[in-house]
């Protein structure tokens, strides 16, 4: 097993202490299976084991009274689920576990939970390959991650994100930077060096990681003795008993590539053969396919082709097996999926309130009862007294008057249900049909074996059922901002304008376009709907992707005036034409365009921002010249102290 001796012995020592707890408390039980999880992630990469402590920590969470425990526990047991699907290759699963943690994150403002989705999410844009939007990811989670306990934990994971931005830029060749972030990364272990030095070995271990990566830099920039002393000084460090041998290994087939691009054969074969020795140890599939590609060209350099052949169809074999895992992660539309379970939460969230509005319903046909047992009773005593006449007749009118009232207000909840009603049975059954089975067998459809003319029809089949769901999407907002008024409360702009932009960053990346934030200096607090103003950046967000160019930037302003906050959304992108400016914001207009890489639009976005932003007593208006860009402009009042 791929077991440290050190955290072995950890492990075990804590399944004693445990053991011989005569009641553990819930606390107690969660943190032992969260040790057990991380164990078999880190050290014994088990991704079974992985699943099942996951699991455990999701159903110990529920159990928890305490709003804030409740909400940290349960939203780290998803991201732990998650993490465990993601390392099964199970990527929508883990998709959706991330979604449930960072919802509850962003519902309860806690930035040590978002910054734990951030991090996830700067892991899958790395392994996605979209370098420049990890590093954000990762440098967003770096500031959010100053709300964890002061802890080790906390420490280690904050190492980890300044490496992790380095080797973003390093892969997309920002040599300055990542060297740059390699040397915050030691900085910032020798802060700590005093604090933890009963655990010193951990810190060694992350240092050897980040001199590893510098050695990779040193390479790159054509200073091979310094990158061999860098590399064989992270070996050194990660071949100890009780290190990090898995993350020698690949440093080891990086020095191996030095030694080859030397022509230094001797030095290389005799690397290869320890290497090989470790790897029948600690299983290493990426350090394995490195070896035997490395082999392949050391049998070249000494012209023995037929093992050099041998290797290299061992290499084409394992190079293949991972090529497939990083094509499914890179072909994954994560910007989709979280669509996907958004939508599912809102249907949620309409279910609920159609709950809501039968319990009203019910207490209101409960007193229309009460009023006529009421009246019966009033009418049975008209005879008694004529001195109690005058004041029958005045309670009579009283009773009238509030049986209008029940009747108008039935009537209308009775029209708001059936429209729910009507709107929710539509969703629901486009959901499971065309997108719950067409997209779901077309996307399987496109991974089989067809002609390249079939996958072609195929993929315009997804196409068409994806737009399908947009279209839902948007009838499904214009028909809820027309209900009813608002439920706002305080919400600090700033915040919510960043979460807009980093959901949006997916969206974006897929054209190459960079979404650039010019927050306030300090926080302002607005009255505001936090969920419908949020709609109302996002869709202005979208809209500046979709017209805008492939590489293009997007400028996401706030002006802070006397009386209001301005919210400032521009591109430069093909601009809106004169004829069809005074009727952008009417619903179903004509005046639709598809974007610049062929993007459908429906015509009812910025009809449902109008509403919104009239909602609230603000205002929202757009400047615009044709081909050059387009400026739209939203402000809101701050509240009254």
């Amino acid at each position: 097993m791929n077991a440290t001796k050190r955290e072995k012995e950890g492990i075990i020592y804590l399944d004693i202490k445990y053991n011989k707890l005569n009641n553990p408390t819930l606390s107690d039980k969660l943190q032992y299976y969260r040790s057990h999880f991380m164990y078999s992630k880190k050290v014994a990469r088990d991704t079974k084991q992985e699943l099942l402590y996951s699991d455990s920590m999701m159903m110990l969470s529920g159990k928890f009274t305490n709003v804030k425990q409740y909400v940290y526990n349960t939203a780290d047991a998803n991201f732990a689920k998650g993490d465990a699907y993601f390392d099964l290759n199970q990527y929508p699963n883990a998709y959706r576990y991330y979604y449930e943690g960072y919802i509850l994150g962003k519902n309860y403002l806690d930035n040590s939970l978002l910054a734990e989705y951030t991090y996830r999410m700067g892991m899958v844009s790395f392994r996605q390959s979209h370098y420049n939007l990890a590093a954000s990811y990762f440098k967003e989670s770096f500031s959010q991650g100053s709300a964890y306990n002061d802890d080790f934990r906390a420490f280690y994971q904050r190492q980890e994100l300044l490496n992790d931005i380095g080797e973003s830029y390093l892969n997309v060749g920002n040599i300055d930077s990542a060297t740059l972030y390699f040397n915050k990364t030691l900085a910032f272990i020798d802060k700590y060096n005093d604090r933890f030095k009963d655990i010193g070995y951990k810190l060694d271990i992350a240092r050897a990681v980040t001199w590893g990566d510098q050695g990779k830099v040193m390479y790159k920039k054509g200073d091979y003795v310094e990158a061999q002393k860098l590399f064989q000084k992270s070996i050194n460090y990660g071949l100890k008993k009780s290190y990090d041998n898995f993350n020698a290994e690949l440093v080891e087939a990086d020095l191996a590539d030095l030694y080859l691009k030397q022509h230094q054969l001797k030095p290389l074969y005799s690397l290869l053969q320890d290497l090989h020795k470790q790897l029948d140890t600690v299983k290493n599939p990426g350090a394995l396919t490195s070896w035997n590609r490395l082999m392949s060209a050391y049998y070249v350099q000494n012209k023995d082709y037929a093992k050099s052949l041998d290797y290299y169809k061992k290499y084409s074999e394992l190079k293949d097996s991972l090529s497939k895992v990083d094509l499914f992660i890179k072909e994954t539309d994560i910007n989709q999926q979280l669509a996907n379970y958004d939508n599912q939460y809102q249907i949620q969230a309409l279910k609920d309130n159609n709950k809501l509005q039968k319990t009203f319903l019910y207490l209101s046909i409960l007193g229309g009862i009460m009023a006529l047992v009421i009246m019966l009773l009033v009418f049975r005593n008209w005879g008694r007294s004529k001195r109690d006449l005058k004041a029958i007749s005045k309670l009579n009118q009283q009773i009238n008057s509030q049986k209008n009232d029940l009747e108008s207000t039935l009537e209308e909840l009775k029209t708001n249900s059936q429209e729910k009603d009507r709107i929710l049975r539509t969703v629901a059954h486009d959901l499971r049909n065309p997108i719950g089975g067409i997209v779901s067998l077309t996307n399987m459809m496109l991974e089989d074996g067809y002609t390249e003319e079939q996958k072609e029809l195929i993929s315009l089949v997804n196409s068409t059922s994806g737009n399908t769901l947009e279209l839902i999407n948007e009838i499904l907002e214009a028909t809820n901002h027309k209900i009813g008024k608002s439920n706002k409360e305080l919400v600090d702009i700033n915040a919510l304008v960043s979460n807009s932009v980093e959901i949006m960053n997916f969206k974006a990346a897929e054209k190459d376009q960079k979404i650039v934030t010019e927050l306030l200096d300090a926080p302002a607090i607005l009255l505001v709907s936090r969920e419908r103003i949020w709609r109302v950046i996002s869709n202005l967000i979208s809209n500046a992707i979709k017209f805008s160019p492939n590489g293009a930037s997007i400028l996401v302003k706030l002006i802070n005036d006397d009386k209001e906050v301005k919210i400032c959304v521009s591109d430069d992108g093909i601009g809106i034409p004169d004829n069809i400016k005074e009727n952008v914001f009417n619903m179903f207009t004509d005046s639709k365009r598809p974007g610049t890489a062929g993007e459908k639009s429906f015509g009812l976005g910025l009809s449902i921002c109008q509403q919104i932003i009239e909602n609230h007593g603000g205002k929202i208006w757009f400047e615009s010249e044709n081909n050059k860009g387009t400026t739209f402009f939203v402000t809101l009042n701050k509240p009254v102290a």
